[in-house]
């Protein structure tokens, strides 16, 4: 089964298309890592004023950039794996 996907990927544009693609997803959830929280930040001070004071966080969160840093890494994971 394994030498079937090798073959598939190294034999034929379609693996090299499909590699490439997983690469650039992964570089993209690599940004948001750093944009979620910006992100964030920027939507709770736009509407803040329609959430409760105690709920609503002053600074950035780091939390908002755990499911970024998740998806990023399971990617990196599958990529590295489907490369060698």
């Amino acid at each position: 089964m394994f030498d079937r996907l090798k073959q598939a990927l190294v034999g034929s544009y379609v693996g090299a298309i499909a590699l490439g693609y997983l690469f650039a997803q992964g570089v993209l959830h690599f940004v948001n890592i750093f944009t979620s929280p910006v992100a964030g930040w920027v939507a709770r001070k736009q509407y803040g004023e329609f959430l409760p004071r105690t709920t609503v966080p002053a600074g950035f969160s780091l939390q908002d950039a755990l499911p970024e840093l998740v998806r990023f890494s399971l990617l990196l994971l599958v990529w590295s794996v489907l490369l060698r």
